[in-house]
């Protein structure tokens, strides 16, 4: 008799009349996959594959990378440039010389007006890296603001300002081969299964060959949190109070590395005077993780051989997000576990280029991680760019977060968004809404028309999608991978280089700097600029001198620092315990934890969490037209506590009306005891929906908005209104 899998029929796939594989890296999340999108006989982009000899995925896609193929042809698509006088007109249909024309025409007036700050620029964190450098060739050598921005501010710069202020300087220092070598895994605010699933499946097969703690710290009992050895529920906004904590446990009962803090660390006696404060039984009182249980966790993690540490969004979104990286870092050092098999302190960057707009954008600096306030390295670009050092200001300019308040404010009359779209991946979308009716001039660059961003612009410029381009992107491991052009652009629409070079023209100064107009050769030039060494006479880490095009694609993908004299990229930073802080030595960081955060109260009386679904990346301006993702989870739903919801007299599937003191939303319930009996949690992809509730506190350090933290109430509504509306939201 046959059970289980062997009776079922097998898996078949369709014949989609492939005729050529062209290579690419997935351009969703930031886990890097190598993959091949299959093209039929008439070109068209009809199905893809993982590679199976690449190091990140072998092989192995998850559901938005197997359907990425159908966003080439995806509805909303733009194709030709549009242009109008207001943004409540009917666009024109305009050639790229008058689309460009005009819009530089704007910039200047505006900036002849107000001054040259006058302008914000917005990136993504989703092009290629080689545009990536050209825009902040543009936006800092050519047009002049200092107001230039990523949407990377609102889900990875606690992160990088968290490796900053323990280790010298951004860069996540592990890799994804450390699940392979890791003796206890803890994960903070982190849903790995959704968030990034090939990354899950390499930690599930290092867990499959030997097995290891798994310890997950969540507010909500996630998929995950399922799997894991020890799930800690922590209070929404306290991750720092636990941290803090485990750090007590591991210098009280002598579990810390003291050589290796001698060694290699500053800070020990303010730290240590610090975390005294937080014994585990005060700790528990403020975080709600029993006292017994971080005795436990703090001896799992501080008896390993190796331990490491992974988060996502739950802590970076947070207004203590940049201090919760720090207190991980800060666990990591005093037990030595930094830059060893391991042992690491690894943060899983969200988007696709994320790391490559971190590295090179200029939007917090300068390229190759050089700093804005320091002298030196103004001149080693201006050099690089043939321009005047003083053309560079000495501080670095409004973050995403701070240009918004500023629009509002007067300050900034023009803004530019690139692949970004504030409409719904704001907090207080209202307040946004606003804000957006106030601007002279707006632009939106996206492949898609009909981003919620577009309903404010006065020019529209058609952006070919990723693999309608050519260039690279750096993952989460620091790992450069090819994008290859695998088939033209659409229609009218042109590659985000070609717009940024094409604009840069209508500048006469931009006739003296290097624009070269292809990827590779950018490529070049920026490989020159990571070479030299760092603040402490080190060599440089973030050096590409040993790659090329060539290597990149024949090693399926390359990690930095890679030298010129290297075979092979380094996996691992800072191995050596050498840190670029002008002494060599990383930073332990005493941080108090101070409450806050808005919180439950009589009149609203929830928590509001939210994160994502597998099926759906960040606002679903790709993955909402794609059907094989859309029809797992097309609308806004809400996870709520069963008893909760008895208590309010609330049904499964019935439409209800969430409240903030901000504004409110119509989601459909799904009664789970995933979440306590206090909290709700909503999937933040959906436009009109969480954003419209979330609160937009932000951390002091980093400027990113505290999303996962607010309160809120659940109000009975109309059931065949909601319907009504809900339908009419799915479909704008």
């Amino acid at each position: 008799m046959l059970f289980g899998r062997r009776r079922k029929n097998p898996i078949t796939l369709p014949d989609k009349g492939v005729k050529q594989w062209k290579y690419a890296t997935c351009g969703y999340c930031s886990t890097g996959c190598a993959m091949e999108v299959g093209l039929d006989a008439n070109g068209n982009a009809v199905t893809t594959r993982g590679v199976a000899d690449a190091p990140v995925n072998q092989g192995k896609l998850c559901i938005k990378g197997i359907t990425e193929a159908s966003i080439f042809d995806a509805t909303g698509r733009g194709t030709d440039p549009l242009c109008r006088d207001n943004y409540w007109d009917d666009w024109r249909t305009v050639s790229w010389d008058t689309a460009l024309d005009n819009t530089a025409a704007q910039f200047k007036r505006i900036q002849a007006e107000h001054g040259p700050d006058s302008v914000a620029i917005v990136s993504t964190g989703q092009i290629l890296t080689e545009e990536f450098y050209t825009l902040g060739k543009l936006a800092r050598g050519v047009i002049g603001t200092n107001n230039y921005c990523g949407n990377t501010t609102l889900c990875m710069a606690s992160a990088v300002s968290g490796y900053k202020r323990s280790f010298g300087a951004d860069g996540p220092p592990g890799c994804y081969d450390d699940f392979e070598h890791t003796e206890c895994l803890l994960a903070i605010g982190s849903n790995l299964p959704e968030q990034h699933p090939v990354i899950y499946w390499r930690l599930k097969e290092a867990l499959e060959k030997r097995q290891f703690p798994l310890i997950v710290v969540d507010p909500r009992v996630t998929m995950f949190a399922q799997f894991a050895d020890i799930h800690l529920p922590v209070k929404p906004g306290t991750d720092l109070v636990l941290l803090n904590a485990l750090a007590h446990v591991i210098l009280a009962e002598g579990l810390a590395d003291e050589q290796y803090i001698d060694a290699h660390c500053n800070g020990r006696a303010d730290f240590e005077a610090l975390v005294a404060r937080y014994d585990p039984l005060t700790a528990s009182k403020i975080c709600g993780i029993s006292a017994d249980l971080i005795r436990q966790v703090a001896r799992l993690y501080g008896q390993a051989g190796a331990a490491m540490s992974i988060w996502t969004m739950g802590i970076n979104q947070s207004t203590h997000g940049s201090d919760g990286v720090s207190a991980i870092n800060n666990l990591n050092l005093i037990t030595g576990n930094i830059g060893k098999p391991g042992g690491t302190s690894l943060s899983i960057t969200g988007q696709c280029n994320a790391m490559g707009t971190r590295e090179w954008g200029s939007t917090t600096g300068l390229p190759g991680y050089r700093s804005l306030e320091n002298a030196q390295h103004r001149a080693e670009i201006a050099a690089a760019w043939h321009i005047d050092a003083a053309r560079f200001p000495a501080f670095r300019g409004l973050a995403m977060t701070d240009i918004f308040p500023a629009i509002e404010s007067g300050q900034i009359k023009a803004l530019w968004l690139v692949a970004t779209n504030p409409m719904t991946s704001m907090p207080n979308t209202e307040r946004i809404r606003r804000t957006m009716e106030k601007l002279k001039f707006c632009v939106v660059q996206d492949a898609y028309a009909d981003v919620e961003a577009a309903q404010y612009a006065h020019a529209y410029f058609p952006a070919s999608i990723w693999a309608e381009k050519e260039g690279t992107f750096t993952n989460t491991e620091r790992r450069v991978n090819l994008v290859t052009r695998v088939k033209p652009a659409l229609a009218n629409s042109q590659p985000d280089l070609w717009i940024f070079t094409q604009l840069a023209k209508r500048w006469a100064h931009a006739a003296d700097m290097p624009f070269p107009d292809t990827a590779s050769a950018v490529f070049e030039e920026m490989k020159t600029l990571s070479t030299g060494v760092d603040v402490n006479g080190a060599p440089r880490n973030l050096d590409l001198s040993g790659m090329s095009y060539a290597k990149i694609l024949a090693a399926r993908g390359l990690q930095w620092p890679m030298r010129t004299a290297d075979a092979a990229g380094q996996p691992r930073l800072y191995s050596d315990g050498v840190f670029p802080f002008p002494d060599g030595k990383a930073q332990l960081l005493a941080m108090e934890w101070h409450d806050n955060n808005e919180s439950p109260d009589e009149d609203f009386p929830f928590w509001l969490n939210s994160g994502r679904v597998v099926e759906h990346f960040h606002t679903r301006t790709r993955t909402g037209k794609v059907g094989n993702c859309n029809k797992f989870s097309p609308t806004a739903h809400m996870e709520m506590n069963p008893d909760a919801a008895s208590h309010l007299g609330i049904e499964h599937m019935e439409y209800v009306r969430l409240v903030s003191r901000r504004g409110d939303a119509i989601v459909m319930v799904q009664l789970t005891h995933r979440v306590p009996h206090d909290m709700v949690f909503v999937p933040f992809h959906y436009h009109d929906c969480v954003n419209r509730l979330s609160l937009g506190l932000l951390d002091p350090h980093s400027r990113q908005p505290a999303f996962k933290q607010c309160a809120v109430r659940i109000e009975k509504t109309n059931q065949a209104e909601a319907a009504r509306l809900n339908l009419e939201m799915r479909a704008y």
